[in-house]
């Protein structure tokens, strides 16, 4: 038996609900890793999951989390290219219910695990891929940004608004970071943001306007929906496109008819599975990605680290939204 603290919980709810279970983790089998965890990253995702409000419902005890970084201790059968003591980090691309991350011990697909640029902390390489990868297929494999676009980024301090600013900028376009006050604009536009507006105290689409010689967004990349998509979709460019891919306000969000008519506007949903089922245009994604995150151009902000021990706090700072980048557990 191998023994190993799991992130478990029993019911839906808050963070409280949280426990570090002991549990036998089993033996990899053919096609599968174990890995020695080092550092876990947390996403929204995981927290509507541990709430019961997450597209799929857990099954009790449930398991969570979807990304680690650490050492494989151990390989199964048919395993090629990965080897015990490599240092690498798990691509968030299976469900939870299939593959739970957040543990000393995990057990994940050889297939969904890569070895890391060796420049990355453990901190960086567990919090890198979720971020990247989601901004990079909407920003660059769908909506193929340049030099002749204005990214719109709503929610621009989470850690997929920090790395969509960081893939605008790298294509050369022009990033509009959006945050409710202007308390963190020179920390966005240090992280490559071209302009901040700060929604609670500018007009948001007079400002979009002015920043754009009155042209609009050609792409907005929103995690959050809610009242506030109407201004975007009036703050959109003629033929822009808008992403959704995420539902972080709690109140529905309205479609504002017309200007999606006038303007003849493109209002997709969004998420990274959608780049992953996708084996070539995936496989250049993590080409390009892994080479930014070596050279720098490319670098996971880190908000704060909790220890293993703390893992219900993490849970509260990341509802708080008070955060700037990413949140990650050392274990």
């Amino acid at each position: 038996m191998t023994i190993a603290r799991v992130v478990r919980f029993h019911r839906t709810g808050g963070p409280e609900v949280l426990r570090l279970d002991f549990v036998d983790v089993p033996a990899p089998k053919a096609g599968e890793v174990r890995i020695r965890t080092r550092a876990l990253g947390l996403n929204r995702a995981e927290a509507m999951y541990r709430a019961g409000e997450y597209v799929v419902q857990p099954s009790f005890p449930a398991a969570i989390g979807y990304e680690a970084a650490g050492e494989i201790e151990a390989v199964g059968a048919g395993v090629q290219g990965l080897a015990i003591g490599d240092a690498v980090s798990v691509l968030p691309l299976r469900p939870m219910t299939e593959y739970a991350m957040h543990a000393e011990l995990a057990v994940a697909p050889a297939s969904n695990v890569v070895k890391h640029p060796a420049v990355l902390s453990w901190q960086e390489a567990a919090g890198a891929w979720m971020p990247f990868i989601t901004a990079y297929g909407a920003l660059v494999d769908i909506a193929k940004v340049g030099p002749d676009d204005t990214v719109v980024i709503p929610a621009a301090s989470s850690s997929v608004g920090l790395a969509a600013l960081q893939i605008a900028r790298r294509a050369g376009a022009r990033a509009i970071a959006l945050t409710r006050t202007s308390a963190k604009t020179q920390r966005l536009l240090d992280a490559g943001a071209s302009y901040v507006v700060a929604t609670a105290e500018e007009n948001l689409v007079l400002r979009i306007h002015e920043l754009t010689a009155s042209r609009g967004a050609s792409v907005t990349f929103d995690p959050v929906g809610g009242g506030t998509f109407p201004l975007l979709a009036e703050a959109a460019a003629p033929h822009g496109l808008i992403f959704i891919y995420g539902a972080l306000a709690p109140e529905s969000t309205p479609l504002p008819i017309l200007p999606v008519l006038s303007k003849h506007l493109s209002v997709r949903g969004y998420d990274l599975f959608e780049l992953a089922a996708k084996p070539g245009p995936f496989a250049v994604a993590m080409a390009d990605l892994s080479a930014g995150l070596a050279d720098r151009s490319l670098r996971p902000i880190i908000d704060r680290s909790f220890a293993f021990e703390d893992f219900v706090a993490a849970h509260r700072h990341l509802e708080s939204n008070e955060q700037f980048g990413k949140i990650v557990v050392d274990v």
